[in-house]
């Protein structure tokens, strides 16, 4: 396993904190976002900031759209993946959308969206059963045409179903990250098994046209290390390139916190993980002191900044608050904030 110090990661290493969160749920009786906020995944579009995002209402989750001028201090602008109303559809429960199909996959470019067959694209999961992620998840896609990204098309079925997979994803999907590389594109996603005290695990599938996939026959390609930091959960793709290696920032989770790791590959195949989380959870009382996981990588201006969702105990005044905990989307980089 890597070292934090070893020389070949320090450029990915995102050590300062920005002590307040970014974006924080409205808090507004029967809001998308009345309970809080989660996954981000940032981008830039039509020279502005944008955050794709979910907000959790106690029924289910419910994607949106935030902007920014700073990328620190973020307002809503409309939501974008509800309750699909037919009630008979997989997805009627909600939509969580974790990533759109982006022009450059490479760490360095600032990312924006691209056009497959004129449309944007971006991938989302849904739960069967009203609750916090109740019953098992299966992945779909939706597009928009439109370039204020408001206006979003689902196709009218899944694309990616745990129900012809293997035991240790059986239980249901998680994230995807759609990444394209040598004319194919590649989704990785974690999985969870049907164990009670459930294990999460990452793969891969792979497909020429983005509807078909079919799965690397060596998943799960990046698994929990039993005993350690990353001992139940290895979760939440986020790949991108970098100088002839693959990074996928994930989260781990055992014991009680999810904390930031890193691992790296040079085939999108083998890959070896740093030994240590790249960001700890907080001190008591930081916005982060449960929880800081579920990565989005955005690079602007020489300063990489690494966005996740962050948890700590509710306190008094939060406005937002899901089983005890004030949940919210924070952000690190590699330069102090000034």
């Amino acid at each position: 396993m890597l070292g934090l110090d070893d020389t070949r990661i320090q450029s990915y290493l995102t050590p300062y904190k920005y002590p307040e969160p970014v974006l924080v749920g409205s808090g507004k009786e029967g809001a998308f976002d009345e309970k809080g906020v989660d996954i981000p995944f940032v981008f830039l579009h039509n020279n502005q900031f944008h955050m794709l995002y979910t907000g959790y209402d106690g029924k289910g989750y419910q994607s949106a759209l935030a902007v920014s001028d700073d990328l620190l201090h973020w307002k809503h602008k409309g939501i974008i993946l509800g309750r699909n109303q037919r009630s008979s559809c997989w997805d009627s429960v909600g939509a969580a959308a974790t990533w759109m199909i982006k022009d450059s996959d490479h760490l360095y470019d600032t990312p924006g969206l691209r056009k497959v067959d004129g449309k944007y694209w971006l991938v989302y999961h849904s739960y069967p059963s009203v609750g916090y992620e109740e019953g098992a998840a299966m992945i779909g896609l939706a597009w928009t045409e439109d370039e204020e990204l408001l206006d979003w098309h689902r196709l009218e079925k899944p694309v990616f179903s745990w129900e012809n997979g293997e035991d240790w994803e059986r239980g249901g999907l998680y994230k995807a990250c759609i990444i394209n590389y040598e004319e194919t594109w590649y989704m990785f996603y974690n999985a969870k098994n049907r164990e009670s005290r459930w294990v999460e695990q990452t793969g891969m599938a792979s497909s020429k046209d983005l509807f078909h996939w079919e799965r690397c026959r060596r998943n799960p390609l990046l698994k929990v290390t039993p005993g350690k930091w990353d001992g139940r959960f290895l979760s939440d793709p986020c790949i991108v390139w970098d100088k002839g290696v693959w990074l996928n920032f994930f989260f781990g989770y055992d014991r009680g916190h999810a904390q930031e790791g890193l691992a790296l590959s040079e085939n999108l195949i083998d890959w070896e993980k740093v030994d240590s989380p790249i960001i700890r959870h907080g001190k008591p009382g930081e916005i982060d002191e449960n929880h800081a996981h579920k990565a989005s990588i955005f690079y602007y201006d020489g300063k990489l900044y690494h966005f996740y969702c962050a948890t700590r105990p509710k306190q008094a005044g939060d406005q937002t608050e899901v089983f005890g905990e004030f949940r919210t989307i924070a952000v690190a980089s590699n330069q102090p904030f000034s």
